[in-house]
């Protein structure tokens, strides 16, 4: 019987520091944790992958919270039953001592710790939802006051309008007005497609 550790932050910015020491405070050492850099919306995580796959029946397996464990309510659920149900695993999760499974549970203490991880599933898709929708409503927010976001186009200098004229004319070719603006080609052919048409 052998307890693991599971570890995820959602991107490579983020620190797992916190969820390593509590891991090492409960015991595990670290040839016994698992860490994914990965987003927990769904549970295609090769760490987890390769870990499950490993568990074997009596294993203990030790998360910080419930989000590190994913943040789809289903999925939550699904991989609780299959881990605890199915490959007779159990969980302990750090920061919420009533979902402990390794503890004999009368029908109560079952009853209890079933309605907790409903609720923290939940709370994790919400939270997961929640910051969706705040990010659409910042992204909105600030186009609306002209930011803009991917790639800065470059800047089309204070002889542009003569360079055009020039080239409306038929004076001056793309090329030769790209040269006098200081761009590449493609960008004097977009700016005059977003000007004049294709």
């Amino acid at each position: 019987m052998t307890t693991h550790g599971y570890v995820r932050v959602s991107t490579r910015e983020q620190n797992e520091d916190r969820q390593l020491i509590a891991m090492r405070e409960f015991g595990i050492d670290d040839g016994s944790i698992v860490l994914d850099k990965q987003s927990g919306k769904d549970f295609k995580r090769p760490g987890y992958r390769g870990l499950v796959r490993r568990l074997k029946a009596g294993d203990t397996l030790v998360i910080k919270s419930i989000d590190r464990l994913g943040r789809n309510y289903d999925e939550i659920l699904e991989q609780w039953r299959l881990l605890t149900k199915e490959k007779g695993i159990a969980i302990v999760v750090l920061d919420m001592p009533l979902l402990d499974t390794r503890k004999g549970r009368d029908l109560t203490g079952e009853l209890i710790a079933n309605i907790v991880l409903q609720l923290l599933s939940y709370v994790a898709q919400t939270e997961r939802e929640f910051n969706h929708q705040r990010q659409a409503e910042g992204i909105a927010a600030a186009k609306a006051k002209g930011v803009h976001f991917g790639r800065k186009f470059k800047e089309r200098g204070e002889n542009y309008e003569s360079v055009v004229a020039a080239w409306r004319r038929g004076e001056m070719s793309d090329r030769t007005a790209a040269r006098e603006l200081g761009v590449a080609h493609g960008t004097f052919q977009r700016w005059r497609k977003e000007e004049f048409g294709p």
